[in-house]
């Protein structure tokens, strides 16, 4: 079944949350927190903090943490500590993104690795083998509100035909018109920022996905 995960980065801070409790009651099947160092790319976000704040006021939801950092290996032990249920990091740290994975998956916690647009999933095989979880980037990380550019969809595919038995996931611009074509590449999860948190109706956002899904 194809899954909605909400982006927490799209949220109302002043008042997360309701808004993250809205979300859930509205049928989201998991939390995204994306996680910036303003130096792997130009902006800052969360800390382990909040993913421990979430995780206790909302015990049974699942937290799919996203670090965007250079060095990812120094807050992998923080942000599993704090509840993460997966933790995503960047292909293009290059040689510390290997003994990062090693070090997620000897927490205990689903691995995964996350692929700019412009980088090619073959290039990162032998990673592979290491995580329960790919995500696809289909803006340039750094932002929320961006186009999706459709071409990366085809890296799902790509994923596949590598061997990958993970879920795959897609991250940026992601909304109620583009979802189908997300699905149809085989997309498992949808991160979907502003599309939820932004909408009136969030549950009928959700539930129009997941029915798209269904076919």
């Amino acid at each position: 079944m194809v899954k909605i995960a909400p982006s927490v980065l799209a949220a109302d801070i002043l008042h997360l949350q309701q808004h993250v409790q809205r979300v859930l009651d509205a049928g989201a099947d998991l939390l995204h927190l994306d996680i910036m160092d303003a130096h792997f790319v130009p902006n800052l976000s969360f800390g382990p903090d909040l993913v421990r704040a979430l995780h206790g006021a909302f015990p049974d939801a699942y937290l799919d943490v996203h670090l965007m950092m250079t060095n990812p290996e120094q807050y992998v032990r923080p942000f599993a500590d704090a509840g993460a249920n997966a933790i995503t990091i960047h292909a293009e740290i290059g040689s510390n993104a290997l003994d990062a994975l090693k070090l997620i998956k000897s927490l205990g916690v689903e691995a995964g690795i996350s692929f700019k647009p412009a980088t090619s999933v073959y290039d990162h095989q032998p990673l592979l083998s290491l995580c329960d979880l790919a995500l696809i980037m289909s803006v340039e990380p750094g932002f929320g509100g961006q186009k999706m550019i459709p071409e990366v969809l085809n890296k799902a595919q790509d994923l596949r035909k590598l061997g990958f038995k993970g879920n795959i996931s897609v991250d940026g611009g992601i909304n109620a018109q583009n979802a189908a074509m997300a699905i149809e590449k085989g997309f498992d999860w949808l991160v979907m920022g502003t599309a939820v948190f932004g909408a009136d109706d969030p549950a009928k956002v959700i539930a129009d996905v997941h029915a798209l899904a269904r076919g």
